[in-house]
C-alpha cells in the first residue's frame, strides 16, 4: 500500500489583478465551456510569470505554475521563498480554501492548517465553542473532542477565557488556540504558515516541539513555510524552494536553505543607472544607490568594518521621514533593528538624501547576511520597504590556531582579566 499522503500534480494557479474571477460574465462563460468541453482555458495562455519586482504586462498572473510534488507520511516538509513567491497560495489549494486553475491534488486523510490569524476560529464563538466546531468539521465526536480538550486549553494557555468569545482574544492568543486546535485533533496532515512568528518565544518552541512530536511519534505529516531558516532546518527533513510562483529546488532540508540562501540578495552594491522614474521603490522613495563596503581592505571580514551607504530619491515634502536598517542572518535572525530619523520638523523636501553608518569591525561573526530597509512617515506609515536589496559575506579570519567559524552572531572583542594567586 503506498504511503503517499498528499500528490500535488501539475498544479497552477491563475488570477486576475484587480478583479474576482475573469471580470465578465462572458469571461467566465467561456471558461465554464472550455471546462466542461475538457479544453485548456482560454485566459491561461496569457498569464504573465509571478515576479512582483516587474512591472505587470498582462491583467493575469501565475501566482503558481507547473508545481509537481508528492509527500510521504510522517515527513515533515519545509517550504521556503521570498514573500510573494507563492508559498501561501499553495498552502490553501492543499487545504481546499481555494481551488487549482490547472493540476489536481490528490490527499490521504484529514488536513488542519493553519494559515493566518484566526484560521478557523468563529470570532463571535467562545474558545470552548470553536474548540468543538472545528472537532466537529474534521469528523469526531463529542467524546473524542473531550479526550482531547484540557490538552488543548493548557497548551494555548487560555484556560481562564475557555468561555470568552474569541473575538476578544489578542492575535497571539488566537494563535496559540488556533495551533492547539489544528495539532491535537489528529488530522493526517498539519500545515503550518508563517503564522508562527506572532506568538512569543516560549510558544514558538513549544509549537515546534509539538510538531515534531506529530511527525516522530504519531507519524503525521508537516507542512511548514516560514522565513526562520534555522527552525527549517532543525524541524524538517525535506524542503521546497519556491521562486515566482514555480518550484525552483526540492532536496533535503538543509540542501533547500542553502540554495535558498544564494538567491536572497543582489551582492553588496546596489546602482541604478537611468531616470529616478525606473528605480527600484515606489511613487513615495526610490533607491539611488545601497551598498556595504569594506571599512579597510578590499574585503568584508570579521576585522575590516562595514561602511554602509544609502541613497534615495523622496518624493513627499513637508513630512517626518525615518528609514529603519533591519540586518538580518541567511537564517533570518535578526542581528538589529535600528535607523535615523530623517528630518524631524515636518521639513522633508523632495530631492536626494544620503544616509550613512559603520558596523564596527570585530563585531559581526563570519556568515552571510542581508539588509531590509524599511522607509517610514512619522514614525508610523510605511511609505516602502525592500526586503533584501543588498547581501554580503563577513569572510572568517583566524584567531591563533583556531581558524574554524565560531558559533553565534557576533564576534566581540573582548579584554580579559587574569588573576592568580598561590594558595
Amino acid at each position: 500500500m503506498s504511503d503517499i499522503v498528499l500528490s500535488v500534480e501539475n498544479v497552477s494557479k491563475l488570477y486576475r489583478l484587480g478583479e474576482i474571477g475573469t471580470g465578465t460574465i462572458s469571461h467566465d462563460l467561456n471558461r465554464w465551456l472550455a471546462k466542461i468541453r475538457g479544453k485548456e482555458d482560454p485566459f491561461s495562455k496569457i498569464g504573465a510569470v509571478n515576479d512582483r519586482t516587474q512591472k505587470a504586462e498582462s491583467n493575469f498572473v501565475w501566482a503558481l505554475k507547473d508545481i509537481d510534488f508528492k509527500v510521504r507520511q510522517g515527513d515533515v516538509l519545509g517550504i521556503i521563498g521570498k514573500n510573494g513567491a507563492g508559498k501561501s497560495t499553495l498552502l490553501k489549494l492543499i487545504s481546499r480554501i481555494t481551488s487549482p486553475s490547472t493540476g489536481l491534488i490528490k490527499i490521504k486523510g484529514r488536513i488542519a492548517s493553519l494559515l493566518e490569524v484566526g484560521t478557523g476560529m468563529h470570532p463571535e464563538m467562545t474558545a470552548r465553542e470553536n474548540i468543538y466546531l472545528n472537532g466537529a468539521i474534521m469528523g469526531m465526536t463529542k467524546k473524542e473532542i473531550s479526550r482531547k480538550f484540557d490538552a488543548i486549553l493548557d497548551f494555548a494557555g487560555c484556560t481562564m477565557y475557555v468561555d470568552t468569545p474569541v473575538k476578544r482574544f489578542s492575535s497571539g492568543m488566537r494563535v496559540r488556540l488556533g495551533f492547539a486546535v489544528a495539532a491535537f485533533l489528529e488530522p493526517e496532515i498539519l500545515i503550518v504558515d508563517e503564522v508562527l512568528a506572532v506568538g512569543d518565544a516560549e510558544f514558538q518552541k513549544k509549537a515546534l516541539g509539538k510538531m515534531k512530536d506529530v511527525s516522530q511519534r504519531e507519524g503525521r505529516t508537516v507542512l511548514f513555510v516560514s522565513h526562520n531558516l534555522a527552525a527549517v532546518k532543525d524541524l524538517c527533513k525535506n524542503g521546497m524552494l519556491i521562486k515566482n510562483g514555480s518550484l525552483s529546488f526540492s532536496g533535503t532540508a538543509q540542501e533547500t536553505v542553502l540554495e535558498y540562501q544564494k538567491i536572497v540578495g543582489g551582492g553588496n552594491v546596489y546602482f541604478h543607472e537611468g531616470s529616478i522614474e525606473s528605480a527600484i521603490g515606489n511613487n513615495n522613495i526610490r533607491i539611488l544607490e545601497f551598498s556595504a563596503l569594506p571599512t579597510v581592505g578590499e574585503e568584508i571580514n570579521i576585522e575590516s568594518g562595514i561602511n554602509v551607504l544609502l541613497k534615495f530619491y523622496n518624493s513627499k515634502p513637508n513630512i517626518n521621514i525615518d528609514a529603519t536598517f533591519e540586518l538580518r542572518t541567511s537564517d533570518e535572525v535578526t542581528v538589529f533593528h535600528h535607523g535615523p530619523l530623517i528630518t524631524q520638523k515636518n521639513d522633508s523636501k523632495t530631492g536626494i538624501y544620503n544616509v550613512t553608518f559603520k558596523i564596527p569591525s570585530k563585531l559581526l561573526n563570519a556568515g552571510n547576511y542581508y539588509f531590509k530597509v524599511i522607509f517610514g512617515e512619522n514614525q508610523r506609515y510605511v511609505l516602502y520597504t525592500n526586503p533584501d536589496l543588498i547581501s554580503f559575506e563577513v569572510q572568517n579570519i583566524s584567531i591563533g590556531s583556531n581558524s574554524s567559524t565560531l558559533p553565534g552572531v557576533i564576534r566581540p572583542n573582548l579584554e580579559y582579566a587574569i588573576d592568580f594567586n598561590y594558595l
